[in-house]
């Protein structure tokens, strides 16, 4: 191999590298620390869900829902 073709493929590496990991070593303006409005609001999105997902949970799964869920497709079955 020449030395041109060792160049360009050193290069081409660093490039790579730094296209990876460029943003995650540069060190964040103090703006950018805090967190804006919009970030703000979908956090409390988020914990809302997140309460939402866990009511769901408990009701799907409590036994009774399991059992009225059977009923409702016996009844299904009976009339079809």
């Amino acid at each position: 191999m020449n030395m041109t073709a060792i160049a360009i493929v050193a290069i081409a590496c660093w490039a790579v590298v730094e296209l990876v990991n460029g943003p995650k070593n540069r060190k964040k303006s103090k703006s950018s620390q805090e967190p804006d409005q919009a970030t703000l609001d979908l956090q409390q999105q988020v914990e809302a869900m997140r309460e939402r997902i866990e009511t769901l949970e408990k009701i799907v799964t409590d036994e009774k829902y399991d059992l009225h869920r059977q009923f409702d497709d016996l009844k299904k079955d009976k009339v079809a």
